[in-house]
């Protein structure tokens, strides 16, 4: 490539200039107002530029108004210019953007592929639970409600469903504390009709057992059809099935266990009696838990459920809940707890000390209805705390 020269205009003073303006106006007029600076070959050849040749093919040259730089017949760049009226769909409008895909949009509705966790041994309720809500899941017992909180957070596990309340024994409050600690969402609820069954080793009799033992709630469940059948001991474990297991692998003969019939097939047990539970009507709900929330509809029954904590002082609670009803959200479930970051708070005499409390409310709306959210807004507007723990759709089959 030849060298490139520039031709630099020579340099004349202030009065030379003007001089030179006034003895030949003409060619003032003609000239611009400003002196240009431009390159050219080193051939000598300075008293053209030489155009760039452009095809009838050759794509358009971009202008200003693209709002990209345009380029002169010289070769020199522009800086770009604001384009007008000019959008930006993605940097307008966050929803125009795709989301990612999450482990739900990929895993098959009836639960093929997904791990889920539960709390028991295999035979227990919650195991029955899991297959109801994921029929072809794989499910995976945990010792404690919190390792199954644990299994789904550290990716061990895809769900976990866990008990949340029992129509005779009220809420598992172990599950609503466990709820704060973790950062899971509850994308679904699942309800299950429980149906105790007095178990036993292969040859005992009803009249041999002097000792139950099962799940602490489910003893208080059948107390009064254990009396009835003269047995006067109970022992208290950590579940049902665990119960079961421990019978049949002790070899007991004065202990039944009460849990599951399917219990009894796993561990070989003999049914001695079905459905010995005092009230007939008998369902725990499950909360089915993920690490990413689902996205909230409108065209089926949903549930949202939140927790808050409030300011000590007359008609807060009033105030929080008027929020809701004045927008006619229907509340199906509201639970206080003791604050346990903030168990203590003194009273405006600073001689009694109160318990702060969380509140667990379960509403009858979607997330993706517009009134929630303003209930919402309007609830963070004075709530010391406000977290929305998940919104699913409600269980509406036969538990």
């Amino acid at each position: 490539m030849a060298p490139t020269a520039c031709l630099r205009p020579p340099f004349l003073p202030a009065r030379a200039r003007a001089r030179a303006r006034s003895a030949n106006p003409a060619a003032t007029s003609a000239s611009p107002s400003r002196l240009s600076l431009k390159c050219s070959a080193a051939n000598g050849d300075s008293s053209k530029p030489k155009p760039n040749p452009i095809s009838p093919t050759s794509p358009p040259r971009a202008t200003v108004a693209d709002g990209v730089e345009s380029v002169d017949v010289n070769g020199l760049r522009r800086p770009p210019a604001p384009a007008s009226g000019l959008t930006v769909p993605g940097a307008r409008d966050p929803q125009w953007l795709p989301r990612p895909l999450t482990s739900a949009d990929v895993i098959e509705g009836n639960g093929k592929g997904l791990k889920v966790a539960y709390q028991g041994c295999p035979g227990a309720y919650s195991e029955a639970a899991a297959r109801k809500a994921y029929l072809n899941c794989e499910t995976v017992p945990c010792e404690h409600f919190d390792t199954a909180f644990q299994a789904v957070q550290n990716w061990v596990a895809d769900r976990a469903v866990l008990p949340l309340e029992n129509s005779l024994g009220g809420s598992i409050h172990r599950n609503y504390d466990l709820l704060l600690r973790h950062s899971l969402h509850i994308v679904g609820e699942v309800r299950l009709a429980v149906r105790h069954c007095l178990l036993a080793n292969p040859g005992v009799k009803i009249e041999n057992l002097k000792s139950a033992m099962s799940h602490p709630q489910a003893l208080a469940q059948c107390e009064h059809t254990l009396t009835e059948l003269g047995i006067e001991h109970r022992e208290a474990v950590d579940d049902t099935a665990g119960a079961a297991k421990f019978v049949a692998e002790q070899m007991l003969q004065d202990t039944g266990a009460i849990a599951s019939s399917l219990a009894a097939k796993l561990y070989g047990l003999d049914v001695l009696a079905e459905n010995i539970q005092d009230d007939k009507d008998n369902v725990t709900r499950f909360m089915m838990l993920a690490r990413e929330p689902i996205i909230p509809r409108t065209d089926k029954p949903f549930k949202t459920s939140i927790v808050f904590s409030l300011e000590e002082g007359p008609g807060q609670l009033f105030k929080a809940l008027a929020v809701f009803a004045l927008r006619e959200i229907n509340l199906t479930k509201i639970e206080s707890r003791p604050h346990k970051e903030r168990p203590l708070r003194v009273s405006d005499d600073c001689l009694l000390k109160n318990f702060d409390y969380l509140f667990y409310v379960d509403l009858e709306a979607s997330m993706a209805d517009p009134k929630t959210q303003n209930a919402l807004g309007n609830l963070k507007e004075f709530a010391t705390f406000l977290r929305v723990l998940g919104s699913y759709p409600t269980d509406v089959n036969e538990p």
